[in-house]
């Protein structure tokens, strides 16, 4: 089924991408190209139509600039997790993922342009995402209903990656050079990474980069284990147990070294533009130590190796016709695999994942106060594992999505519509020690929503959008059956799961004035079959283990009702004028309450957050402190441990050194000042390892 498919994807790709340059000489435009460095901040254009964030029916973040120079970080989850709504799966400081409205793992997608960063980040907690934050022009992040425009699966949200490796723009100097280097102390981090981008002729234009990162244990600050496992352990007889307790410092086989090099080119004219670039992967890098208190137990150092080869295209004409504004085609393909390593130097597991997508979207042509989009999206994977921790068996997923958005400007009052339908065949190969015979599934899911905006007085708008998702499950979900060490699980999976389906509502008021902004959303999800995992008796998994002793405790997937509700806010304010700088005050909160029901709590959902700071502004000089307080979460599931509250105080310092010159600048920040221990809630990982203590960093990023 798979190659069939890839053998699909590369005709229709060629038959799409041929005519655009001969498309591109004969239409005639006076658009040109943007360099996402030189976008509006708030303009959000993994929207498909690109809006102002206020005009967007749904909780969204833009991070770019000052702020993404500020809290860049080598994980993309780590980068974002001061955004409203966003947390982390810290499991780890080398992989940690977003997490979304308490969403993670299958529920959120990650993107790269607009297409998935092909990686198995979705598997298991363990597994780093593909993407490196260094590479970010912006990064922006979708919440709620605009996501599913990207997939069926994202109804936690999307966050999409920018970057510049196929050329936006024919750059005004003869090259452009980009550049960004920082030390972080807490693990003594060393990054640098750089991009050349340089036009051949007025048309063409060529880009390079590269990165390189290392890292070395991570300095906690504090106790490696949590106050309950360090009691256990100094109350045990076997003194290396003992020894835990008193663990503490530096989080052991933490370390990392991470690489990338990548090309593009782009045809720009002024009738559109076709551009390609491909990019190689490497990144090694431990998985810290889950101790085992049983005197008879094993901690494993594990250590991942992960490579990546990548293509990607993109293509946009502009068609300025009476009905369609542009066509834009984005695509993508990429191999990966990476080697779990024992202590011993032995390769355990190995995963192997060879993925495409491709997107065509239709852009309308405004008409009156009508625009949208229609588009259509392919996506295919075969993906494998090999080894002692063989827990999948050998699968393929196939979808084929059609999508649309339109939108209706009716002067105070704005009204969009938008749907997706999604075709997903999901099969497992036979395997005589997980499936025999194959077993193969198909899924034809419906989703859609409806949103409605008012202006209240000039500056003030309320919003209402309703949403009906469908998602199908996947591979993971359908087809497990194995011990699992990056969960410490034997994960069983159901091959006859139906459809996840679920309702929901969200309510947004957006203000700004002179001086102020103010954002603010409320949702309620309701889901039928909603897919969750939950310990179960050993005896389960063992009648499908042929009988055989399990490594690690029985976690079964299953379909339940449950419940999201929550808030996200944000707001900033202009108190006064110091000379020539500006005093600013912000604020984030977010929580959210998730319930499966006959069960209890949602297992790792993020508690009550609030994040407040204030900055002093200048044209060249920026100084800025703030405090996050992250409440405890006592509402768990009964797999879980509690996790106790905690408050970082952060500050940090900006300097441009160029007059004029916005890009180049260098940033001072100190990070948990106080050195205290933080655990994150939605962390498989928590009670092994707490964040970064104190964190002393430089950055200094060039743009010339």
């Amino acid at each position: 089924m798979y190659r069939s498919a890839l053998l699909r994807a590369g005709c229709a790709l060629t038959a799409l991408s041929v005519p655009l340059p001969v498309l591109a000489q004969d239409a005639a435009t006076d658009a040109t190209p943007q360099s996402y460095h030189d976008q509006r901040a708030d303009i959000v254009v993994t929207a498909i139509i690109p809006r102002r964030q206020g005009d967007i029916l749904s909780g969204t973040s833009v991070v770019s600039g000052q702020e993404l120079t500020r809290d860049l970080r080598p994980t993309i989850g780590e980068t974002l997790a001061r955004q409203p709504g966003v947390s982390a799966t810290s499991f780890g400081p080398n992989a940690s993922r977003p997490v979304l409205r308490g969403f993670q793992g299958e529920r959120v997608r990650i993107l790269t342009d607009g297409i998935g960063s092909f990686d198995v980040s979705n598997t298991s907690v363990d597994h780093a995402v593909a993407i490196n934050p260094l590479t970010a022009a912006r990064i922006e992040v979708l919440r709620g209903p605009a996501a599913l425009l990207y997939g069926s699966s994202a109804i936690g949200g999307v966050v999409n990656v920018i970057d510049g490796r196929i050329p936006r723009r024919v750059p005004d100097e003869p090259i452009h050079i980009d550049g960004i280097a920082t030390y972080g102390s807490a693990a003594n981090e060393r990054t640098g990474s750089g991009e050349i981008e340089a036009p051949i002729g007025d048309k063409i234009v060529v880009h390079f980069d590269g990165s390189y990162s290392k890292s070395g244990d991570l300095d906690t600050g504090s106790y490696i284990l949590t106050p309950a496992l360090r009691a256990q352990a100094a109350a045990s007889g076997d003194p290396a147990i003992q020894d835990l307790a008193n663990l503490r410092g530096k989080l052991p086989n933490s370390a990392a070294r991470t690489w990338e090099v990548a090309g593009g080119a782009a045809l720009i004219t002024d009738g559109g533009n076709l551009g390609f670039s491909v990019a190689h992967t490497d990144n090694f890098y431990g998985v810290p130590v889950r101790y085992s208190l049983d005197p008879d137990g094993e901690a494993e150092q594990v250590r991942l190796h992960m490579k990546q080869d990548r293509a990607d295209l993109r293509a946009e004409v502009p068609v300025n016709g009476g009905f369609l504004e542009s066509i834009r085609l984005r695509a993508g393909f990429a191999d990966y695999q990476h080697q779990e390593i024992e202590e011993d130097g032995a390769v355990g597991t190995t995963f192997y994942n060879q993925s495409i997508e491709s997107r065509l979207e239709l852009v309308q042509a405004k008409r009156g106060g009508w625009d949208g989009a229609i588009g259509a999206q392919f996506f295919a994977r075969n993906f494998h594992v090999v080894g002692e921790e063989k827990f999948l068996p050998r699968n393929q997923t196939e979808q084929l999505g059609f999508f649309t958005l339109q939108s209706f400007d009716l002067g105070t009052t704005r009204i969009e519509l938008g749907g997706r339908y999604e075709h997903t065949k999901v099969g497992a190969d036979a395997d005589e020690t997980l499936f025999n015979p194959a077993y193969h599934r198909s899924f034809d899911a419906f989703s859609g929503s409806v949103g409605i905006s008012q202006e209240i007085v000039p500056g003030w708008r309320a919003g209402l959008n309703l949403s009906r998702t469908e998602r199908a499950p996947s591979a993971e979900e359908l087809f497990a059956r194995g011990n699992h060490a990056g969960t410490q699980a034997f994960e069983l999976g159901n091959p006859d799961f139906g459809l996840e389906k679920s309702w929901g509502i969200e309510g947004t008021l957006r203000g700004q004035g002179n001086g102020y902004t103010l954002s603010l959303s409320a949702y309620h999800n309701w889901f039928n079959g909603y897919i969750y995992d939950s310990l179960v008796d050993d005896s389960v998994c063992m009648a499908v283990n042929g009988g055989e002793p399990l490594d690690f405790p029985c976690y079964q997937n299953l379909q339940a009702d449950a419940r999201y509700l929550g808030f996200e806010a944000e707001g900033t304010l202009k108190v006064g004028q110091i000379g020539g700088y500006a005093v600013n005050l912000d604020a984030v909160a977010d929580y959210v309450r998730a319930t499966i029901k006959g069960t209890g709590p949602a297992p790792r959902i993020p508690p009550l957050r609030l994040l407040g700071g204030v900055e002093l502004q200048g044209d060249r000089l920026s100084l800025r402190g703030e405090v996050e307080h992250s409440f405890a979460q006592n509402r768990i599931a009964d797999t879980e441990t509690p996790t106790d509250g905690f408050t970082l105080v952060n500050a940090s310092l900006s300097f441009k050194p160029i007059k004029g010159n916005d890009r180049t600048t260098i940033t001072l920040s100190a990070n948990n000042i106080f050195d205290v221990e933080a655990r994150r809630a939605a962390s498989f990982l928590k009670d092994y390892a707490p964040l970064a203590g104190r964190d002393i960093r430089v950055t200094a990023r060039l743009s010339i």
